[in-house]
């Protein structure tokens, strides 16, 4: 079922019960929705990272929700209900057109599955387009990086939001967790494309989503201190040491290097592993603390504080341990180098917390 595998379209959907711990979270969510998006928030992008569990439900036919009209609700929410840029990117923020680099792994990969799901090519074509829009706001070509946070012109003929000056601020610092979400949610799109009856006809774009996942992937290596772990913004070693966006960007090169080869990505690899063999540095003592909580993380609700604990970077570790598992098992380097006995680290309660923060940690 996962957009990674070459036949996640399977001619029949599978047995909702074997998504009940995915299910169970996406079907309170649409239970107790209050109104067209999944889950009622001035992020007009983040209520759209649910939707991939809800299409999963409608698509399998699990009892106890409407799952369609939740799923056309959260669409319309976004395409017809959210403020966008004169040239079409739909905001981050309901409030008025503000663009972060964390929606391209929220919005774009629901459109895709959505359009694939529905076979829409149009939201196909869209989820490609915003993320083109995103990058030629955001992407800083000498540094291979994006740009967490900008505000762009409204497009005055459609929704024009309550507006205000809480979230009119820009953040023009290249925060290590924005780029991985960059990243992140560009191959999810590509292997969704990649993956479907539609690949043909989009060959065009995903050579793009190479490229520019490419692009993240070179200029966060660039960055990479000695160390092996990510400052909280990439080049300023004032912000401090974040292992979370170090564990997602480990986690993306592993799924590039095994969703299409790229060949250029030797640099790369090596500076993925020596962010992975960091994060779980002396069986995972270093990083980790008894509980199996990863440390240092970003603040998952400040992003310039350094935090405690943080569920999302739970989920990249989780998404980190999957993604380099394949990469073995594709013959690409003894399992037995550098493995982590995770259970020195709790691996149930890190699953578990990983679970409930991230749906769909390898979907």
């Amino acid at each position: 079922m996962s957009v990674f595998s070459s036949n996640y379209l399977t001619p029949t959907p599978p047995s909702a019960q074997t998504l009940d711990p995915v299910l169970n979270i996406a079907r309170q969510v649409v239970n107790t929705r209050s109104g067209k998006q999944l889950v009622q928030d001035g992020s007009a992008a983040d209520p759209a990272s649910i939707g991939v569990g809800v299409l999963l439900g409608n698509w399998t036919r699990a009892p106890g929700a409407n799952w369609d009209t939740a799923a056309e609700d959260q669409l319309d929410a976004l395409l017809n209900g959210t403020p966008r840029s004169v040239d079409g990117a739909i905001s981050h923020r309901t409030e008025l057109v503000q663009l972060w680099s964390d929606y391209v792994y929220m919005v774009p990969p629901f459109l895709a599955y959505y359009g694939v799901l529905t076979s829409n090519k149009t939201l196909i074509s869209e989820s490609y387009n915003q993320i083109k829009l995103y990058r030629n706001y955001l992407y800083d070509s000498d540094a291979k990086l994006w740009r967490h946070i900008t505000t762009a012109p409204i497009d005055p003929t459609g929704p024009q939001g309550p507006g205000g000056d809480a979230f009119n601020f820009n953040d023009t610092g290249y925060w290590s967790t924005g780029n991985g979400w960059a990243a992140a949610g560009m191959l999810r799109v590509l292997g969704t494309i990649k993956n479907s009856p539609y690949s043909k006809q989009f060959n065009n774009e995903q050579g793009d989503l190479q490229d520019w996942i490419g692009d993240i992937h070179t200029g966060m290596k660039d960055n990479l201190p000695s160390s092996g772990i990510f400052y909280n913004y990439a080049n300023d070693s004032s912000t401090g040491s974040d292992a979370a966006s170090t564990a997602l960007f480990a986690a993306t090169v592993y799924r590039a290097v095994t969703l299409y080869e790229p060949g250029h990505y030797g640099d790369i690899v090596d500076a993925a592993e020596l962010a992975r063999t960091a994060i779980y540095a002396n069986n995972g003592t270093v990083h980790f603390d008894s509980q199996g909580w990863l440390q240092p993380v970003v603040n998952p609700n400040s992003f310039h504080e350094i935090g405690q604990q943080s569920p999302e970077g739970q989920a990249f570790v989780m998404q980190l341990d999957n993604n380099w598992k394949e990469w073995v098992n594709q013959g690409s380097k003894s399992a037995a180098i550098g493995r982590l006995d995770i259970g020195a680290v709790g691996a149930t309660k890190m699953a578990l917390l990983a679970l409930v923060v991230s749906l769909v940690v390898v979907w």
